[in-house]
């Protein structure tokens, strides 16, 4: 396929989003950056928001997945359900009640200072890194098959990248997201279903025909029942819970769109309408990557060093021009939302917990503006450092190191909550950084450590539920004794 042609439908494609930015962005202010002026139609959320937890990560490297673990990823997405429920049904009545803008702000009024910054930090760092990860996958293959072809250093492939992000979000933020992200879900859906559709296609078979091949296929096992193995079920189940509870209910980028809903009842409706959606995305995806799998062993194909790569070569290399360009334009449309939403939220979060704009009323209205932009711009920066960093340190499956790191990350955020949620204690505020640093590195030596001293046990996804829990025995440690009621 001729880099000509990708550049120039990357460019189309671009210039519609902008198209949406002029008509959503018109005489935006902070709030509507923030929380789109809480006016954002619940439905429209809900479809947008499966483009914004897919990603690119999802798009390329859950079918790779399927080689190793078949479906076995389902049970994290059934796990998923009971999360967004506890989302919808807890996290979302707390928040709509105390009308934040910035979720951490609850931590302020529950524990004190320093809990508030800490949780602020770990969503900042947390962030940083997965949108990082995300975006990598899209910038090298756009560095692959169109700026190599022009030899175009991979830093000015990302630069590019991240300045059209930041100019499309630059004015309108959240309210400018909500609509753009219903394209790019569109799009990214289309990219799959199409997919799937031209692999049936290439191998003389009809849709019954591939499900019945998938399905008696090894690759089909959804349920691993060794106790002993990462993807055993009983933990990704639990542990898709409460990834889904760190990563969408204590998340920033995802609650703040949420939160631009009109009220609670249709936050909670967008919560409910999206579960059922991502639930029959995952299972497409999974399905897409059986069917990929089963075309290179009927074509004889080698399989790539990298399953993240699985994908990508076979669309771009093996199922004509038209697939190659059916990916390509699925892959932009999985990452855009994550990415385009990552520098909101990241730029919510600091102007909001550490600079405190909205507190200042002796700053005029266009002097918060001003600094918002500003902070915009450098986290458009810090993700452009980033990313080039990890192109220099990517060895393995992108999807299984994010979540790696988020139970890392999020962990402490989900014993932070849980404590303030589920107790009546106050903490002695100035020790929480110091417990919830702590509570990482613990679970990263048992990690290490983990097949000698638990008898040949491995831990998987539920690294965040450990994470959670010696976060919150810390903040037991350093309880006060209960105050009768939160603080006002």
């Amino acid at each position: 396929m001729s880099p000509t042609i990708i550049m120039l439908c990357f460019l189309t494609y671009t210039a519609l989003l902008f198209v949406i930015t002029w008509l959503t962005a018109r005489k935006s202010t902070n709030r509507s950056f923030f929380i789109g002026n809480k006016s954002s139609p619940w439905f429209v959320v809900a479809y947008g928001m499966i483009g914004a937890s897919m990603s690119g990560v999802t798009f390329m490297s859950v079918p790779g997945w399927v080689g190793s673990s078949g479906f076995s990823y389902m049970m994290v997405v059934f796990g998923y359900v009971f999360g967004y429920l506890t989302i919808a049904n807890v996290l979302l009545p707390l928040y709509y009640r105390l009308n934040l803008t910035s979720i951490y702000s609850y931590l302020e009024s529950r524990f004190g200072f320093w809990s508030y910054k800490t949780g602020a930090f770990y969503f900042l760092l947390s962030r940083v890194i997965g949108a990082s990860f995300r975006m990598f996958l899209v910038v090298n293959v756009l560095q692959i098959f169109i700026f190599d072809y022009w030899h175009i250093p991979f830093f000015v492939t990302v630069l590019v990248f991240i300045v059209l992000i930041l100019l499309y979000t630059f004015k309108g933020g959240i309210k400018t997201i909500i609509w753009t992200d219903t394209i790019q879900t569109t799009f990214m859906l289309l990219s799959l279903v199409m997919s799937i559709w031209l692999i049936i296609d290439s191998m003389g078979l009809n849709l019954g025909e591939m499900v019945s091949q998938v399905y008696h296929s090894s690759y089909s096992k959804m349920a691993i029942t060794e106790w002993s193995d990462k993807r055993f079920f009983l933990k990704e189940l639990f542990s898709g819970a409460f990834i889904a509870i760190v990563m969408t209910g204590l998340d920033q980028e995802m609650m703040q769109k949420n939160l631009s809903c009109r009220s609670l009842g249709d936050a909670r409706k967008n919560m409910y309408t999206f579960t059922g959606i991502m639930v029959f995305v995952n299972f497409v995806i999974l399905f897409l990557g059986a069917c990929l799998y089963l075309f290179a062993t009927a074509k004889g194909i080698r399989l790539p060093a990298r399953s993240d790569d699985l994908f990508p070569v076979i669309a771009i290399s093996y199922l004509g021009p038209v697939a190659g360009l059916v990916f390509l334009i699925g892959l932009i449309s999985a990452a855009y939302p994550s990415a385009d939403g990552a520098l909101t939220s990241l730029t919510t979060s600091f102007s909001i917990d550490f600079l405190g704009i909205n507190r200042r009323d002796d700053i005029p209205e266009t002097r918060k503006k001003h600094i918002r932009q500003m902070v915009h711009v450098m986290f458009a920066f810090i993700l452009l450092v980033v990313i080039v960093l990890f192109r220099a340190i990517n060895d393995r499956a992108v999807i299984d190191k994010l979540f790696t790191i988020a139970g890392y990350t999020y962990g402490p955020l989900l014993g932070l909550y849980s404590f303030g949620l589920f107790t009546k204690f106050s903490v002695h505020d100035r020790w929480i950084p110091l417990v919830t640093l702590l509570s990482p590195v613990i679970c990263y030596f048992l990690s290490i450590y983990s097949v000698n001293i638990f008898h040949g046990y491995r831990f998987g996804f539920e690294l965040l539920i450990l994470n959670g829990i010696l976060t919150f025995v810390g903040l037991l440690l350093f309880r006060k004794p209960p105050s009768g009621e939160l603080k006002k």
